[in-house]
């Protein structure tokens, strides 16, 4: 599978997570890393505060990487005698992805590099189309970013593959349930996006799958049977409750157009369909955004009768993107933030929903 690969580009601060850490969790609020409750201002404040203390700051700091490409890296190397065909980690800071893919690429160009991004993240958007599309918050912890540390180096992913927060869950429960490896989140995702890269391949290869972390810290989430059926994670049988459910209600395919499509036809195929917005495909057959009709309208005033002009530079990222799998109380969230929602799996574009798709499912479940 061709991969295009992203641009490293170094995040600014203000892109950092908006994210609180309270009594240990994560907790979204609406602020900015500035904001005194956010981890980052604490850090910094303790810093200020504390003679000698330094602020780490893992997302932007080299010696991230490059503690991997030192230690982690040479480590494994010794103990599996390189012999491995592909490296699988899961994608956070970037430290273990850029540090270990590094070392394994100077010792063996062949070797794969393959990337884990839960949905939500902006990895698998960002290394698939080079557009920034909308984050959204997800359960799995310790892997995905809302913006781009200046650790990761994306350069060196050959493949990028996304996982779910309920199939990592369940992954993680399946590790020590039947091969007795005790994980978190994280290693449940690495594992099955390395089932799921290797289902791709066309013969057999040897897949390295790096665990970083143990079950401990979730002894009162993953592996609780309440907090998993509570949050939708543990019941299998649930008749409703996912994207997939809002698809089945949608009739039709979906109208999706290219970017050489002109804004003439672009324009007619909004009107004939009575939709609002076009999904726009590249020349592999992969989404690489959308062109909405508020697009075209300013495109219009500003370009007056330039109607046989290409899709191409109109094409935004004004979108979020989820699986079948995701939760409609999840999708929810997500729309306070992104006006479409594309729903994908692996590179193929399933269907797009709006509010006014979620409201009539909701309205239909009363």
């Amino acid at each position: 599978m061709h991969l295009r690969h992203a641009r490293q580009d170094v995040a600014r601060e203000d892109r950092q997570p908006q994210v609180v850490r309270r009594q240990g969790r994560a907790v979204p609020h609406g602020g900015r890393p500035s904001d005194p409750r956010s981890y980052y201002s604490v850090s910094r404040r303790i810093v200020e505060e504390t003679p000698g203390a330094f602020y780490a700051n893992q997302y932007h700091n080299p010696a991230n990487p490059e503690a991997h490409y030192l230690s982690t890296a040479p480590e494994l190397w010794e103990q599996t005698g390189g012999e491995f065909d592909v490296f699988v980690s899961g994608m956070g800071t970037g430290g273990t992805l850029s540090g270990c893919g590094r070392y394994f690429k100077e010792k063996n160009p062949a070797v794969k590099i393959v990337g884990v991004d839960p949905v939500g993240s902006l990895y698998y958007e960002y290394v698939k189309t080079g557009r920034l599309t909308k984050p959204f918050s997800y359960y799995v912890e310790g892997i995905g970013e809302d913006f781009l540390p200046s650790t990761m180096n994306l350069n060196i992913l050959d493949e990028i593959v996304q996982v779910d927060d309920k199939e990592c869950f369940i992954m993680t429960r399946e590790l020590v349930r039947r091969e007795g490896i005790s994980v978190g989140g994280s290693g449940g995702a690495a594992v099955l996006g390395a089932i799921k890269y290797a289902r791709t391949l066309k013969q057999p290869k040897r897949l390295l799958v790096l665990l970083p972390d143990s079950s401990t810290k979730y002894l009162s989430k993953i592996f609780n049977d309440d907090w998993m059926r509570q949050n939708g994670f543990l019941d299998e049988d649930e008749a409703s409750g996912y994207v997939a459910h809002i698809l089945k209600r949608k009739p039709g395919r979906t109208i999706t157009a290219t970017r050489d499509t002109s804004v003439r036809a672009a324009i007619q195929t909004l009107k004939e369909n009575s939709i609002s917005q076009l999904p726009i495909l590249d020349e592999h057959g992969r989404h690489c955004g959308i062109v909405s009709e508020l697009d075209l309208l300013n495109f219009l005033v500003r370009s007056e009768g330039r109607l046989d002009e290409p899709l191409a530079d109109l094409v935004n990222s004004d979108y979020a993107t989820v699986t079948p799998h995701t939760r409609i109380q999840l999708l929810r969230s997500i729309f306070n933030d992104a006006k479409v929602v594309l729903v994908t799996e692996g590179d193929r574009l399933l269907g797009l929903l709006t509010k006014i798709d979620l409201i009539d499912y909701l309205a239909s479940q009363q």
